[in-house]
């Protein structure tokens, strides 16, 4: 008890830092086991109710099916019955009139007031021709002509020769004056129906006409359908059916199971009054029962998924609360050592965000320095062409000056012929001059950075006219592979050509002797390197500019008189083009050949080069997704392969600054 005064304090501090749910669950104790019993109680009592939903549920699908099915069943017996009733009607009416207006026609009255005997044959010819015209025409089966006493004494088809026993009921009915009417069946097993008017001879009976219909017709329509029909006379027999086995049976002998699977079929039936018949209909009550089925089915999976739903909700439920739980234990164990380091890491942001903002601005001066750096690298090769361009002008001025002179002195002559060849000449002069200095103006502009397709063609004689010059100056000789014109690549044409005129101006330094210190006719990039001595190029020397090996023909795979080392091996990757420069200049130095490309690496002397030649080239070309390597160098020259990217791979990238084409 001594220490329960402390310990309950400790505790006390503890509650203060927790949240109020938090609180709520201590006092209650509500711990992780109690929250799983409660959860598997309420997931029983769920699934209890879910079950008795699904019990109700699969008992209402299956009632609603059945009705929905029995309904459509009733619907298509009950067109049955009208259709077939009306198509039975309709052909039994089409010869129910035609025995009375036969009764009581001229033609065949005089068969009846005097009967023909054996003898008269004439008579016998004109019965026998009216009959059969009245039988072919109207299509019945057979056309019956009987006297008083109910023998027949003309038959048209011969169908039916006595009367006794088969048509007492109809004869019977036209004794009384009324239409008789009595179904048949023939002595050859055809069923038929017989319509008796009768003849009077004033007030006296005179015989009867009968006539037989066929009803195969009506039982040959009565096969298009998919339910069973059939009728029954007054004496119960199944007298006409679309069943050839139902035929003069009993209803109750053949009806019995013949829905599928033995279910009783519905049966719906209509009276023909007059003619004293039953047409029955059955419809096959199965699809019934299949919907039924169904709809329990469809109801059971339905009620399986929401208990499956609901399982799965309440697990999930549980989860969480868990997890909360125990994220929440967790966050109050981090709590204080979050709160310790929130000061410290406060205070390291303020110096991270200031140092931050201090390499931003670093970063975008650099930037701006490097771009200054390339147009000024520029700006130098256009001063080492400064002379030579001055001589190339000044030629064309003189010869301009002495031409115009000339022409002068041959118009004052009327020498007009003279005077329009020095014109003409003085007109080339002058535009070799404006392209010349379009060039200069276009090499001297800042390009934009967008890659495009172009021809390396125009590229490469924008550059020659710009290092022409000093090639002349210096006394050597360039080549360019005719093959290269025939190739595009994706870049731009402005700082592609200062790629190729920083490339020849560097072989151009090398050859010359411009470098400073040992050995100084060496390489790229300003970086020289030699046998020391006087300078190697000064008796002049050549320059290549040609396809590189597997991009197709080309001379670029060595200088004029080849590079002291040997080629590197291997093709041009797919996609990509190689182009090779090559010099037979004094070569670079093994130690410097790792360290071309970076910038301010130089041995010229001070105010000669700064020493970022190679170092523009190489970034130009990474612009473009292209490459620049030191093949081999060597006492006998150097040699470079620049890799750039085909146009018929390449991306096309717009740029918000044209560049000068």
């Amino acid at each position: 008890m001594a220490d329960g005064g402390p310990r309950r304090q400790m505790r006390m501090a503890r509650m203060r830092w927790l949240p109020v749910p938090a609180l709520a669950r201590q006092k209650g104790r509500l711990t992780g086991w109690r929250i799983r019993r409660r959860f598997a109680v309420t997931r029983i009592a769920v699934l209890a109710l879910l079950a008795l939903f699904a019990a109700v549920a699969i008992l209402s699908a299956g009632r609603f099916a059945a009705h929905q099915a029995f309904a459509e069943v009733y619907a298509g017996a009950l067109e049955t019955l009208n259709v077939q009733t009306a198509t039975l009607d309709g052909v039994l009416d089409k010869y129910r009139v035609l025995p009375p207006l036969l009764a009581q026609g001229a033609e065949f009255r005089r068969f009846f007031v005097e009967p023909a005997g054996p003898g008269s044959g004439a008579d016998v010819a004109g019965m026998r021709i009216a009959a059969e015209s009245v039988v072919g025409l109207s299509g019945a089966l057979d056309l019956l002509l009987i006297d008083p006493a109910g023998a027949i004494f003309h038959a048209a088809r011969g169908r039916l020769s006595e009367t006794r026993g088969r048509l007492e009921e109809a004869i019977a009915a036209a004794r009384q004056g009324r239409l008789g009417r009595q179904s048949l069946v023939l002595p050859d097993g055809e069923r038929a129906y017989v319509f008796v008017a009768p003849v009077r001879r004033g007030d006296s009976l005179g015989g009867f006409i009968a006539l037989v219909v066929d009803l195969e017709n009506v039982e040959a329509t009565w096969a298009l359908s998919k339910n069973t029909v059939y009728v029954t006379d007054r004496s119960g027999r199944i007298f006409l059916s679309n069943r050839r086995d139902w035929r003069m049976a009993r209803p109750e002998t053949v009806t019995a199971g013949a829905g599928a699977r033995g279910r009783e079929p519905l049966d719906l039936t209509r009276g023909l009054p007059l003619l004293e018949w039953q047409i029955h209909v059955l419809a096959d009550t199965a699809a019934v029962a299949e919907a039924r089925l169904g709809g329990q089915t469809v109801a059971g999976l339905v009620s399986l998924v929401l208990a499956g739903i609901a399982v799965i909700a309440l697990r999930r439920r549980e989860v969480g609360i868990l997890r909360e739980r125990r994220d929440r234990a967790l966050a109050l164990r981090l709590e204080r050592v979050v709160r310790d380091r929130t000061r410290a890491l406060s205070q390291a942001n303020l110096f991270l965000k200031d140092e931050v903002e201090e390499r931003r601005l670093t970063e975008a001066k650099l930037r701006r320095t490097q771009d200054e750096l390339v147009q000024a690298a520029k700006l130098a090769s256009l001063g080492q062409m400064a002379a030579a361009l001055g001589h190339e002008f000044n030629q064309p001025l003189a010869a301009i000056r002495t031409y115009a002179d000339n022409a002068e002195r041959f118009l004052s002559r009327e020498r007009a012929d003279m005077a329009s060849g020095n014109l003409k000449r003085i007109v080339a002069m002058t535009d070799r001059m404006a392209e010349m200095s379009k060039t200069l103006l276009a090499f001297a502009r800042k390009p934009g950075t967008a890659s495009n397709p172009v021809a390396l063609g125009p590229i490469l004689d924008e550059a020659m006219i710009l290092v022409r010059p000093r090639l002349r100056k210096a006394g050597i000789a360039l080549t360019v592979d005719p093959a290269l014109r025939q190739v595009t690549v994706m870049g731009g044409r402005v700082r592609l050509a200062q790629v190729f005129v920083n490339l020849v101006n560097n072989a151009v330094d090398a050859m010359s002797g411009t470098g400073a210190g040992p050995g100084a006719g060496a390489g790229r990039g300003d970086a020289v390197s030699g046998s020391g001595g006087e300078a190697a190029g000064a008796a002049g020397g050549r320059i290549a500019i040609g396809l590189g090996p597997g991009a197709g023909s080309g001379s670029g795979s060595g200088g004029p008189g080849g590079p002291g080392g040997e080629a590197a091996p291997g093709e041009t990757a797919p996609g990509m083009v190689e182009i090779r420069v090559a010099d037979d200049g004094p070569g670079i130095l093994p130690a410097m050949q790792d360290q071309i490309f970076e910038p301010f690496v130089t041995t010229k002397a001070s105010g000669e080069g700064i020493g970022i030649g190679l170092s523009i080239v190489r970034n130009i070309l990474a612009d473009f997704g292209g490459t620049i390597r030191l093949v081999a160098s060597g006492p006998g020259g150097s040699e470079f392969a620049i890799v750039l990217v085909s146009a018929d791979t390449g991306e096309t990238v717009r740029d918000p600054f044209l560049e000068v084409s």
